[in-house]
């Protein structure tokens, strides 16, 4: 793998990013904006309800993670898809670039507009609800790690399905957050759902991640299991996708549609 070439696509995704006004207020309005609906629902839920001891404390850090989570994805299905709405990706090609050094240039450029979101929306909850999502500790690392892997992880299985189907696949690119959200326990503990709804929440990682943020933050209890956990079925699922993206390039390169990927 090329560094400079990695760093060079890098400072494509970033100087587009960074250069664009509209760009950088989209990223940092849907977290802010989000988090404080999240915020102001979590304070409703913390004078009706007495499932939580501290309602706003536990719904508000669960949204953020979800929230970095959903910035991740779908900052690189943003970034994929850029290529292709600008009839770029075929033309990456003409140097030597590799489909390694596409994949970290764009895992790494997905990491900067998560966090240009993320960190603002941070910063909003300690002056408006008083809470801060460091409460979590040290742990917070691996939380926001184990997410991170997991969102790059479905970017990479999208942008797969877009090589092998084309832009028609890209729709999917906004759906696939909101259609495993409701296995992902992200609001709720996984007791919850019907057992044959805890049998596929149990092959996500998503439902150990949200388990364990609930469990640090209202017991006061560490369970390295669910982390460990978390951490395992990412990688499997990570290398998966990779594969898969390897695998509907080449199809797509034998098949010819390659060329024809932004028409």
């Amino acid at each position: 793998m090329n560094i400079i070439r990695v760093y060079g696509l890098f400072l494509r995704h970033f100087y587009l990013i960074t250069r664009s006004f509209p760009r950088i207020l989209d990223l940092i309005y849907w977290p802010s904006i989000q988090i404080t609906l999240w915020g102001f629902i979590s304070n409703f839920f913390a004078t009706y309800s007495t499932y939580y001891n501290n309602a706003v404390g536990i719904i508000l850090t669960c949204a953020i993670l979800y929230d970095f989570l959903f910035r991740t994805s779908i900052g690189f299905n943003m970034l994929f898809l850029e290529e292709i709405w600008s009839r770029n990706f075929t033309n990456l090609f003409i140097s030597p670039m590799k489909i390694s050094e596409i994949i970290t240039s764009l895992v790494v450029t997905a990491l900067i507009r998560a966090l240009i979101g993320l960190v603002p929306a941070i910063l909003l909850t300690s002056p408006l609800f008083g809470i801060s999502i460091l409460n979590l500790g040290i742990y917070l690392f691996f939380l926001f790690l184990s997410l991170y892997i997991f969102g790059i992880t479905l970017g990479i299985l999208v942008s797969a399905g877009l090589l092998r189907f084309g832009p028609s696949f890209e729709n999917i690119a906004w759906s696939t957050m909101f259609l495993i959200a409701p296995f992902g326990c992200v609001y709720y503990p996984v007791d919850i759902l019907p057992d044959i709804f805890k049998n596929i929440a149990y092959c996500m990682p998503l439902v150990y991640i949200f388990e364990e943020a609930r469990n640090i933050l209202i017991n006061q209890t560490v369970n390295i299991k669910n982390i460990y956990l978390a951490f395992m079925l990412n990688i499997t699922y990570l290398l998966i996708a990779i594969s898969l993206f390897y695998y509907s390039f080449n199809q797509a390169r034998k098949k010819g549609t390659l060329i024809n990927i932004g028409e």
